[in-house]
């Protein structure tokens, strides 16, 4: 007969869940650290999907914007940056406003980059094949020696690198767009 040992599992668990996040998260700095990677990061939280009917990029109160949540989660992403020592050479952002202050409240500056511009809401969606031609050739042409952020939305990445991503994951990859791994802070 075969008999479990609840104490054992309990502690693979634990390390799978915990120990081996904490480890991956350690190698993802390192990798930052040697700098060279873009990083690409969804919009901290907005509640809702999509954008207002009739909502107009130049004005925030017509659109889908940070709440509290989302606020400090941009914070903290920013905090987690500077107490790993993450070099930062150039951070873009999209023009919707929920990029815009993830940018503001992670890094306190950024550079509007209108590649990074959402193409979710049909009347953009004709931008999509520009923009990403446009993202690509920036990358391919980047040759600093420094890390570069990418504050955008889940279809930019999507299209971009083929996966999904939650509100405020970061997902690093190199300048072939290979992607090295993502953090979702806690």
């Amino acid at each position: 007969m075969f008999k479990v040992d609840i104490k054992f599992i309990s502690i693979l668990l634990y390390f799978f869940l915990f120990v081996d996040q904490s480890l991956s998260n350690e190698i993802l700095i390192n990798s930052l650290k040697d700098n060279n990677k873009l990083i690409f990061i969804r919009h901290a939280y907005a509640p809702g999907n999509g954008d207002p009917e009739g909502f107009n990029l130049q004005d925030c109160n017509t659109q889908r914007n940070l709440n509290d949540e989302g606020i400090e989660y941009a914070r903290k992403m920013g905090n987690f940056f500077l107490e790993n020592d993450v070099p930062i050479d150039k951070v873009f952002s999209s023009e919707w406003c929920r990029c815009q202050e993830t940018a503001i409240y992670a890094f306190g500056q950024y550079k509007v980059f209108k590649a990074l511009n959402s193409f979710y809401d049909k009347i953009f969606m004709k931008n999509k094949k520009k923009q990403i031609i446009d993202l690509k050739d920036y990358i391919s042409s980047w040759n600093k020696n420094g890390n570069v952020v990418f504050v955008t939305h889940f279809v930019v990445i999507s299209e971009l690198l083929g996966v999904g991503t939650l509100s405020g994951e970061i997902i690093i990859s190199d300048k072939n767009l290979n992607i090295i791994g993502s953090i979702i802070l806690e």
